[in-house]
């Protein structure tokens, strides 16, 4: 990992020093059809989160609408699964997107994100949704076909999974390839201080810097549309020696003090797919 770090630095200085922060707001129709997603009773063990994750107005930043067709990756345990597939309706289309499994990959990560379109419709099937027709894969089980057809891709919390694990690049150039012309990418990510050391920015904590995020992505082909305070939380020193996951929901070290802090600062981003 020594090797990305000084990588990523440089992207940054080509990252935009400014960036449009307001947030695009929805139809009356698409409003109202969130409200009453995050209303349903089988959000009820869901909600807690709301206060941190913000899902109407973080789904209204990345324009998302019903009856699009929005690629979901690494859905893990399906929090937004359960918004995006009433949300998008009957017209739309929700594909839970997992990282490609290759030969060279550790029997870990193989076994961790792997065979995801056989687990994902038994999970599904438990939370009861109704909406757009729902299906999952891993990258290398999408076919040719696909590409060009997908209005968002929607990334919660995981590019430094993506980044550790050695993923982040050729998965980037997978999801582009299912964007239409127009298609964009959102992004929600743990947010490390501008001035945090590069050993804490390998991805192992879980915290990225905002700029570096920025430009890695757009050397990888997509333009900054633009950048959302919607998931921000000034109380996060965004510098504990456990990581991200030393804070709500994982509470990894059990220290009770974290708990008045919430969950982690975050960065929210929005790209369009570059021509």
């Amino acid at each position: 990992m020594r090797k990305i770090i000084p990588l990523i630095a440089a992207m940054a200085l080509a990252a935009p020093a400014h960036a449009d922060h307001h947030m695009a707001s929805g139809t009356q129709e698409a409003t109202q059809a969130i409200d009453s997603v995050l209303a349903h009773q089988r959000r009820d063990g869901d909600r807690a989160r709301d206060q941190y994750r913000h899902p109407a107005e973080t789904l209204a930043f990345f324009r998302v609408k019903p009856g699009m067709t929005v690629v979901d990756y690494m859905p893990s345990g399906g929090w937004y699964t359960r918004v995006l597939v009433p949300y998008l309706g009957e017209e739309g289309r929700y594909i839970g997107l997992n990282p490609e499994i290759s030969p060279g990959m550790s029997e870990r990560l193989a076994a961790y994100f792997g065979g995801l379109g056989a687990k994902f419709p038994g999970m599904a099937a438990k939370w009861n949704l109704e909406g757009a027709p729902y299906e999952a894969y891993n990258a290398n089980e999408l076919g040719e076909d696909m590409n060009g057809t997908v209005d968002r891709v929607l990334i919660f919390r995981e590019m430094h999974n993506l980044l550790r694990n050695g993923l982040l690049y050729s998965e980037l150039g997978k999801l582009r390839d299912l964007l239409k012309d127009d298609g964009m990418l959102g992004i929600v990510q743990h947010r490390a201080k501008p001035w945090a050391p590069g050993a804490y920015l390998d991805g192992n904590k879980g915290y990225l810097r905002q700029q570096d995020v920025i430009g890695l992505v757009e050397a990888h082909g997509f333009d900054l549309v633009g950048t959302s305070e919607i998931n921000a939380n000034e109380r996060d020193s965004a510098d504990h020696p456990a990581g991200v996951w030393e804070l709500p929901p994982v509470m990894r070290t059990g220290r009770e003090d974290l708990k008045s802090i919430g969950e982690s600062d975050r960065m929210t981003l929005l790209f369009r797919k570059r021509p």
